[in-house]
């Protein structure tokens, strides 16, 4: 009898869940659920901020004019290439085109459920199996739950992205100017003329600074990055400084090297907190410091392993390994891969996690994969069976360098795929420079 699978989520790890399941009609039975009217989770932009028009906290967090800062080349599941005349860094509507395209392709409609949210999550056990109690209610209609059993959960919800993290700092409620969270952040009008602290210098606070300095007075960019994350090349008007210490009066930002900068605004590029609030206790999983607990490989709980996480890593290769995550909880589940001991896999998270702390991360930053990405992407390959994208990974790994080295510009390369594991990066050129290669 086919086993029946809940898919949590339909963006991109959702929807490569609900491929790969449905592949398999005599082993499978997918049902995805998405709390929205459409595919591609974060991908799909609006101009609204905080709720969305059924009072749900929006996930998404796109601006109007974001690129990507993954080629494109480095950022697609590996059977399934983006069209071959878009350029390498793409804007974020073309990355959801690609992600419809995909749906379509796959057939994966017919296996949403469309404004479905999932409310509650538990384990029950029944004739001596566990099984996975879902309860979910309709968005338009949420005073009438709907409660079914499934064999396997696959939570692909990108809990990562939807609960913004504000640290706490002294004298905050003393600030007379306005403060934001880059999650709330669609367009740079409102900061024209502004003296902006961007908190923050990892992703989104490089690209909101480049973004704001193209309108705001000055801009302090302030961050505690180590010397491998150490940016260069910024525009002009920006300045860099350590953390944020206070708050000191009206519009005044102290930082911990002593600098006092007068700011109009504040935005903070801080991430986010890991929240996955359907899960019950009975699931065995614990989120501390943003850290979710027991995942083997940050994939499989290893209480049930019939529960698994995909697109939970981040700073990270994104589509091709959601595809590596999605095939190892399938392969758990088909019997083709076999586990160690639970006591065994734990001790592994724990190496894991404290190979991360060693490496100078925070512990919020548990699920990073980055500066460790080399060696997971090749255990998850190994383990699964599948090709190593050693291509892709030396592009994403080279873009996201250069993300450091020249923010202002390291989106005009262009990537190219030269063979099955190699790849070049070609500098742009102007029309200027095109015209005289051309004579």
């Amino acid at each position: 009898m086919a086993l029946r699978v809940a898919v949590i989520g339909a963006g991109p790890a959702g929807l490569c869940a609900a491929r790969y399941l449905s592949a398999e009609p005599d082993r499978y039975l997918p049902t995805v659920y998405e709390q929205t009217a459409a595919v591609g989770g974060t991908w799909v932009y609006t101009d609204r901020t905080g709720t969305d028009e059924h009072g749900l906290p929006l996930r998404s967090n796109m601006y109007k004019n974001l690129r990507t800062n993954v080629p494109k080349e480095a950022m697609t599941f590996p059977d399934f290439p983006y069209n071959s005349s878009l350029p390498s860094f793409l804007p974020h509507r073309e990355v959801l085109r690609y992600l419809e395209n995909y749906a379509e392709n796959f057939g994966l409609h017919n296996y949403i459920q469309f404004l479905n949210k999932v409310d509650v999550v538990k384990p029950v056990h029944v004739h001596g199996t566990v099984k996975w109690q879902i309860t979910t209610s309709n968005v338009t209609a949420p005073d009438s739950p709907s409660t079914e059993h499934f064999d396997a959960v696959m939570v692909c919800n990108g809990g990562r992205y939807a609960v913004p993290f504000i640290p706490a700092i002294p004298g905050t409620d003393q600030f007379k100017g306005r403060t934001l969270h880059s999650h709330d952040y669609r367009v740079p009008e409102p900061f024209t003329g502004k003296n902006v602290v961007i908190m923050g210098a990892s992703t989104s606070g490089i690209d909101l600074c480049v973004e704001l300095s193209r309108v705001a007075e000055r801009i302090v960019i302030s961050h505690s990055n180590p010397p491998i994350m150490k940016i260069n090349k910024l525009p002009p008007n920006v300045t860099q400084a350590s953390r944020v210490e206070s708050i000191v009066g009206p519009n005044t930002v102290r930082f911990q090297d002593g600098q006092e900068f007068h700011a109009d605004d504040i935005v903070y590029c801080t991430g986010y907190r890991l929240s996955f609030p359907f899960l019950t206790s009975e699931c065995g999983i614990t989120i501390n410091e943003g850290r979710a607990y027991p995942l083997y490989k940050h994939v499989l709980n290893t209480t049930y392993p019939t529960m698994s996480f995909g697109g939970l890593t981040h700073h990270a290769l994104t589509f091709a390994l959601f595809q590596l995550q999605i095939k190892f909880a399938l392969g758990v589940l088909d019997g083709s891969i076999s586990l160690p001991s639970k006591a065994a896999m734990d001790h592994e998270i724990d190496q894991d996690f404290r190979s991360r702390l060693e490496a100078g991360l925070a512990p919020r930053k548990a699920h990073a994969i980055y500066p460790l990405y080399m060696s997971y992407v090749t255990d998850l390959a190994k383990v699964t069976r599948q090709p190593f994208p050693q291509g892709q990974t030396e592009m994403f790994m080279d873009a996201f360098a250069r993300r450091f080295s020249d923010p202002q510009h390291f989106r005009n390369a262009e990537y190219k795929i030269t063979g099955p594991e190699t790849w070049e990066r070609v500098p742009h050129q102007s029309k200027e420079q095109q015209l005289s290669t051309a004579k």
